[in-house]
């Protein structure tokens, strides 16, 4: 299973879309020792002093693909659920400096908790999904995917044309323009796609 995601994928004004449109997509991975499953508590990692989260949506990929076309990049999606994106940013940016990979920072272990799927054809219009984060009882993320800047269709597309994507793999799609921030021991996570509460944990 390959867990993908995308960064710098949604902007705060729908005018800007096409201004970032540039085609240029920013693609990492993630182990999959990574991974929290089950709403478990998330263990603080003890190298880092500086942890963000960034809430995304993820979508699960149903069917094998290569150079999957646009028009029908959408049919691959077989879920549909919510992540956190943890990144050990003093770890990120110690790397980012010397250009080297990002994978300490963010492939460790607990660093992409993710909640249960929901089949995709519980949602009718793929570009109007809503989701939401909640950190100690107050909102702190706000996401639709009306203001991706490449949508579902379009990381699909792209990412095939360098892998084959397989049943089972995560593609965790880009995090709210506005509202990430650093978490702390002791915080409590809330995410909800379309009102529903399905991830919620606490980190220890």
């Amino acid at each position: 299973m390959k867990i993908l995601a995308i960064g710098k994928n949604y902007v705060g004004n729908l005018e800007e879309i096409s201004a970032n449109k540039t085609g240029n997509q920013i693609i990492f991975s993630k182990p999959e020792s990574s991974l929290v499953t089950n709403n478990q508590d998330v263990i603080y990692p003890s190298f880092t002093n500086q942890l963000m989260y960034e809430v995304e949506l993820v979508i699960k990929i149903g069917k094998k693909g290569k150079d999957i076309g646009l028009e029908n990049a959408a049919s691959y999606i077989s879920e549909i659920g919510l992540g956190i994106d943890f990144t050990a940013k003093d770890i990120f940016n110690a790397y980012r400096e010397s250009k080297g990979p990002w994978d300490l920072g963010k492939g460790f272990d607990g660093a992409a908790p993710i909640s249960t799927f929901k089949p995709v054809s519980n949602f009718p219009n793929l570009n109007d999904i809503n989701f939401n984060l909640v950190i100690n009882g107050e909102e702190k993320q706000i996401g639709n995917t009306a203001f991706m800047i490449y949508n579902f269709s379009d990381i699909i597309a792209f990412t095939s044309k360098f892998m084959t994507l397989e049943p089972g793999d995560l593609i965790f799609t880009g995090t709210p323009a506005s509202g990430t921030g650093e978490i702390k021991k002791g915080d409590h996570l809330q995410a909800s796609l379309e009102g529903d509460l399905i991830l919620n944990f606490k980190m220890i």
